[in-house]
């Protein structure tokens, strides 16, 4: 009878290890980086409020994907992949209308990318990563993207003419610095910095956040020009299959929690935005700002992108999003 009731009494701890249960989180760089630091939040937050019953293990520098950025989506809808704290940029070569973020120009402050993410156009890009057998949760933030070069500024389109610029695996991106009189070369991050560091390119364009911390300058990147041509929203998201298996209570967990972590992250990541400059200026980099004539040459030499990737991306949502920047101004 002791031992009946030994057992009895220790079946609750019993049944609660056997149901614990570890989901992986993919995200590109590390928590040196807001990007990472995200993921790691999410994942301290899901465990404190679970009671360790569902815990988190995030997977930096794009492990999971053998380092290739532009695969993490396909793996996450093959199932490689439970959760993800990914970029617009590289998930949207499988859904096209992520590609709005990268439109030149169309988001010139934080109010902007307020609008469209939390606004209709935002729910119509969130309808679109659900249909192709992804959950997203929440958004977060890596920042406008910035362009470096290693020597000259680059304060009008003709500055860019001949220069090699690491992009990301997107086709946009291509057109962009085509349109722009650059000669673009698509690598991953992993092969991005090596390329600078041996002059293979010129240039790179990323956030703040990345050029600081990554310490773009030691790899011959003299020359900044804050430009804001775009920003890179990041989502986190989660395999539908494993959406699925979820308890109620565990996706709310899950959802609130992505919502807590990307707030904080956003936060985060705009606040330490003016020191990471002084930092960079510390450093010895030319930092160009541009003022709105400069601005509008660039806007003028970027239009054809709009013309070639509107259809691609869905002229109503273009338009939908035109009009959200228009009014947050």
């Amino acid at each position: 009878m002791a031992g009946v009731l030994g057992l009895a009494l220790l079946s609750p701890l019993m049944a609660s290890d056997a149901e614990a249960r570890e989901l992986s989180v993919s995200t590109v760089l590390s928590d040196t980086f807001p990007w990472g630091q995200a993921a790691e939040k999410w994942a301290e937050l899901v465990e404190e409020r679970s009671g360790g019953e569902l815990t988190l293990r995030v997977y930096p520098n794009a492990q999971l994907v053998a380092g290739d950025q532009t695969k993490e989506f396909s793996a996450m809808r093959q199932g490689l992949i439970d959760l993800a704290v990914g970029s617009t940029i590289n998930w949207s070569p499988q859904v096209p209308e992520l590609n709005l973020f990268s439109l030149p120009f169309l988001m010139p402050d934080h109010d902007a990318i307020d609008a469209l993410t939390q606004g209709e156009s935002g729910k119509q890009v969130f309808a679109a990563i659900e249909s192709k057998g992804i959950m997203p949760l929440a958004w977060g933030e890596n920042g406008f993207r910035e362009v470096s070069n290693s020597s000259k500024s680059i304060t009008s389109p003709d500055d860019l003419k001949g220069l090699k610029i690491r992009v990301v695996g997107s086709p946009l991106f291509q057109d962009t610095f085509t349109a722009l009189g650059a000669n673009p070369t698509q690598m991953s991050w992993a092969d991005a910095k090596p390329a600078l560091t041996t002059g293979a390119v010129d240039g790179q364009e990323n956030p703040l956040s990345v050029f600081d911390v990554a310490r773009i300058d030691q790899v011959g990147q003299t020359h900044l020009t804050l430009w804001h041509y775009m920003a890179d929203p990041l989502i986190f998201a989660a395999n539908q299959r494993v959406w699925k298996s979820l308890s109620e209570q565990e996706r709310t967990l899950l959802t609130e929690t992505a919502r807590e972590a990307g707030a904080w992250e956003i936060a985060m990541s705009r606040e330490g935005n003016a020191q990471r400059l002084a930092d960079i200026e510390a450093r010895g980099v030319n930092v160009v700002k541009l003022d709105d004539d400069a601005m509008q040459a660039f806007r003028d030499a970027t239009q054809s992108v709009y013309e070639s990737w509107t259809p691609k991306i869905g002229e109503a949502l273009v338009e939908t999003a035109r009009a959200e920047v228009e009014a947050s101004r």
